[in-house]
C-alpha cells in the first residue's frame, strides 16, 4: 500500500518504538515466524499458515497492563498482517493490524508490533486479518490475567486451557478466495475443528479439581454450540467482563466470540465427548474431542450428548448473561462502578447489513455501502493529511433503502460522545459484528423491527460490556458505546465472506487533540510500501477488480 505525495518511497523498519506506558508496567517479548506449511486437520493434507510452526499458534499469555512486544516476520509469499480481536490497544489504532490502519508486512520482512493490554482482563484471540488467511491458519489464543492482589470471582483452577473452535475448509485458502473474487460463494464447510484437530482433541484432567476453558469461535462463518457429556459448565467471563455464575449445559458461541467456563472433574472415571456443532444451518456439522479422566477406566461411550433446538434456547441464554457487579475487572473498584445507564446518548446510528451485487458479482454491505479499500490505509492517509483517499459520510445514521454500492466507508464520531448502534439484521441468517478498540454494552436484544419504543426493555443495570455481538435473524440487537478511544477503528461481519465482500466499515474517532494523552503518535518503524502496490499485490488485498 502506497503513502502518496512525498511519503511515497519510504520504508521504514527501525527497531525503536513508541510506548506511552508507565515504567513499571512490564514487558513481554515475542518473536513470530510466520511460514506456510502441510497440515491435515481433516485427514486431507493441505496448506496452512503456521506460527513458529504450530497449527493453531502459540497463546499469548498476560497480565493486566502488560507491554506485548511481538515481531513478526512474514516467510509467505505474500503480504500478511495479524489483528488481535479484543485488545483495545488504547491511543494507538496504527498497531490494529487491519488493512484501514497499517501497511501490511511485505514477503521477506518482518513488523515488531508494540501492545499494550490496558486496564484489560479475559479471553481473546488473534488471527490474520488478508487475503482471507484466516481460512488457513494463523489463529491463536490471547489471556490476560487479572494483577496480583486484585480479586477473581472464583478460586483459582487446577489448570486453564484454550479451546479454537471453528468451521473449516479442506479447499486452499487461495481457491476460496478466487471463488469469492469471482463472484461467487462460500460452499458449506466440511466440518469443525477443535484446536485445529477434526477429530481427537484431549483435555487432560483429574478427578475433583476444578478448569477454566477459554472458548474462541475462530471460524469463517457459521455459529457453533459447545457442551461436555455429563458436565455442567459455569459461565464466569466473555471478552473482558466476569459474569453472572450461570450455570449451563451447553454454550452457544457465534463467529468471532470468546467465553470462559469452569468444568469441575465430579464424574465416574472415564473420558467424556467433548462436542461442538453448527447452529442456524440445515445441516449440523458435529465434531467431538476427548475429556480424559487421569484414572479413567474407559474410554468415551454412549450418545453424544445433543444441543438443544436453537432459536429460543440461543435468545434466552443471550439474555441471561449479565454482569458480575460485585466483581473487580482489572481495577479494583467493581465493574459495575460505571453506570453506563444513567449517561446521555449523544447519538443513534442504525445499520442494516444487507446482500447484492455489483457488476455482476456477489457483494455484501452495511447500510448499502459495500466496503472497497483504497491503497492508502485510512489512518495513514489521516495522519499525512492525505486528500482524495476516503471522506466520512458513506454511512448515515439512519436506515436507506438503496442499492448496494461501492464505497470506502469511513463513520465520523466525536472523541468522548455516548453511542447508540442498532444493528439491524433483516435476513434469515444470525450475524455477528465486532467493533475493534471497544468493549460495548449490550442492552437490547429482540425479534422483529427496532422502533424508539424498544428502549424501554433496555437493560440499563448489568448489561454484558464485550467487543463482539450476534445479532439473530430477523432481529435486532443494541449497544452502547462511549467513543474513548481515538483512532480509527474497524467494525465489521464476522462471517469473514461477508467482511471480505464488504460488510465492515471504519470509525474514525476524532479529536482536534494533538496531545500524547488522547492519541499516541504513528510508531517509528511504521510500515510505508514502496510506491504503488504492483496488481499482483493489489488483487491479494482487494476483494474485486473493478475499483
Amino acid at each position: 500500500m502506497a503513502a502518496k505525495g512525498k511519503y511515497a518511497g519510504v520504508l521504514v523498519m527501525g527497531l525503536s518504538l513508541l510506548i506511552a506506558i508507565a515504567a513499571e508496567d512490564p514487558y513481554r517479548f515475542f518473536e513470530w515466524h510466520v511460514t506456510h506449511g502441510t497440515i491435515a486437520p481433516m485427514g486431507v493434507k493441505q496448506q496452512g499458515i503456521l506460527i513458529n510452526k504450530m497449527f493453531p499458534g502459540p497463546d499469548i499469555r498476560s497480565v493486566t497492563n502488560d507491554n506485548l512486544i511481538i515481531n513478526v516476520f512474514n516467510h509467505l509469499d505474500e503480504p500478511f498482517l495479524i489483528s488481535w480481536a479484543g485488545i483495545q490497544n488504547r491511543k494507538n489504532s496504527f498497531q490494529d493490524g487491519v488493512y484501514g490502519t497499517t501497511c501490511p508486512i511485505p514477503p521477506g520482512k518482518n513488523y515488531t508490533y508494540a501492545l499494550q493490554v490496558k486496564d484489560q482482563i479475559g479471553s481473546f484471540y488473534y488471527f490474520p486479518s488478508l487475503g482471507f488467511h484466516k481460512a488457513a491458519g494463523g489463529f491463536g489464543g490471547i489471556r490476560i490475567s487479572s494483577r496480583p492482589l486484585i480479586p477473581v470471582p472464583f478460586p483459582p483452577p487446577a489448570d486453564d486451557y484454550t479451546l479454537l473452535i471453528g468451521d473449516w475448509y479442506k479447499t486452499n485458502h487461495k481457491a476460496l478466495r478466487a471463488q469469492l473474487n469471482n463472484g461467487g460463494k462460500l460452499p458449506f464447510p466440511d466440518g469443525i475443528l477443535i484446536n485445529g484437530r477434526g477429530t481427537g482433541a484431549t483435555l487432560n484432567i483429574q478427578p475433583g479439581k476444578t478448569y477454566r476453558l477459554r472458548i474462541s469461535n475462530v471460524g469463517l462463518k457459521n455459529s457453533l454450540n459447545f457442551r461436555i457429556q455429563n458436565h455442567a459448565m459455569k459461565l464466569v467471563e466473555i471478552e473482558g467482563t466476569h459474569t453472572i455464575q450461570n450455570v449451563v449445559s451447553s454454550l452457544d458461541v457465534h463467529v468471532g466470540q470468546s467465553y470462559s467456563v469452569l468444568i469441575t472433574a465430579n464424574q465416574p472415571a472415564k473420558d467424556y465427548y467433548i462436542v461442538v456443532s453448527t447452529r442456524f444451518t440445515p445441516k449440523v456439522l458435529t465434531t467431538t474431542g476427548v475429556l480424559h479422566y487421569s484414572n479413567s477406566a474407559r474410554p468415551v461411550s454412549g450418545p453424544i450428548p445433543a444441543a438443544p433446538a436453537p432459536m429460543s434456547w440461543s435468545f434466552s441464554q443471550a439474555r441471561a448473561i449479565r454482569t458480575n457487579l460485585t466483581a473487580s475487572g482489572p481495577r479494583p473498584n467493581p465493574q459495575g462502578s460505571y453506570h453506563y445507564g444513567m449517561v446521555k446518548v449523544t447519538r443513534t446510528i442504525r445499520l442494516a447489513n444487507s446482500a447484492g451485487q455489483i457488476k455482476g458479482k456477489q457483494r455484501y454491505a452495511v447500510k448499502s455501502a459495500s466496503f472497497y479499500p483504497s491503497d492508502t490505509p485510512l489512518k495513514l492517509a489521516d495522519y499525512f493529511h492525505i486528500n482524495g483517499v476516503y471522506k466520512p459520510g458513506g454511512i448515515s445514521d439512519q436506515p436507506t433503502n438503496k442499492p448496494i454500492f461501492p464505497f470506502t466507508s469511513v463513520l465520523q464520531a466525536d472523541y468522548r460522545a455516548f453511542v447508540e448502534i442498532v444493528f439491524e439484521n433483516g435476513e434469515n441468517i444470525v450475524q455477528s459484528w465486532h467493533l475493534n478498540g471497544y468493549s460495548f454494552f449490550v442492552v437490547g436484544m429482540e425479534l422483529g423491527k427496532w422502533s424508539p419504543d424498544s428502549r424501554k426493555a433496555y437493560n440499563l443495570n448489568d448489561a454484558v460490556s464485550r467487543c463482539t455481538v450476534q445479532v439473530y435473524p430477523r432481529s435486532w440487537t443494541a449497544i452502547y458505546v462511549g467513543l474513548d478511544n481515538v483512532g480509527m477503528w474497524n467494525l465489521r461481519s464476522e462471517l469473514w465472506e461477508r467482511q471480505y465482500l464488504g460488510q465492515q466499515f471504519y470509525m474514525r474517532v476524532y479529536t482536534t487533540s494533538t496531545s500524547l494523552r488522547d492519541e499516541y503518535r504513528i510508531p517509528t518503524n511504521a510500515l510505508l510500501v514502496v510506491g504503488p502496490m504492483d496488481a499482483r499485490d493489489k488483487a491479494l488485498l482487494l476483494s474485486d477488480d473493478s475499483v
